[in-house]
């Protein structure tokens, strides 16, 4: 599970993680019953404070997204939650303005953006 997050995008880094976790699931990258990281190796590996977390892992548990075994761990439920088009185009939305955001802040125009995506290499699997 390969999660990133920003500190300088707006939205709360625990918000951050839940979105992803939940596109995980939806691309189905993450799986039933398949374990999500300990909340502790989580926080260090995106050195945040593992309290942020646990705030996640709460509110996906009490979403339905995920369920916790007493000692053992936090797995993804086997409910089926979708995302809807709308929400996803937007969360999409939100990753391009970071995006940009950042490729301004680097020099890089948008037509130089465009093209790095146009000729990423997922891009050309999709053709």
């Amino acid at each position: 599970m390969h999660l990133t997050i920003s500190q300088r995008d707006g939205v709360p880094l625990y918000l951050q993680i839940i979105n992803q976790i939940k596109q995980l699931i939806n691309s189905g990258r993450l799986t039933v019953d398949q374990e999500l990281l300990p909340i502790r190796v989580l926080a260090e590996e995106l050195l945040i404070n593992p309290n942020t977390v646990a705030r996640a892992y709460r509110e996906l548990e009490a979403e339905g997204w995920v369920y916790k075994k007493r000692g053992s761990g936090t797995f993804v439920s086997d409910q089926k939650n979708t995302l809807s088009d709308e929400l996803c185009k937007r969360q999409i939305k939100e990753r391009i303005e970071v995006l940009l955001t950042e490729a301004h802040h680097m020099n890089i125009s948008t037509d130089e953006v465009i093209e790095l995506i146009l000729n990423s290499p997922r891009h050309k699997q999709e053709d």
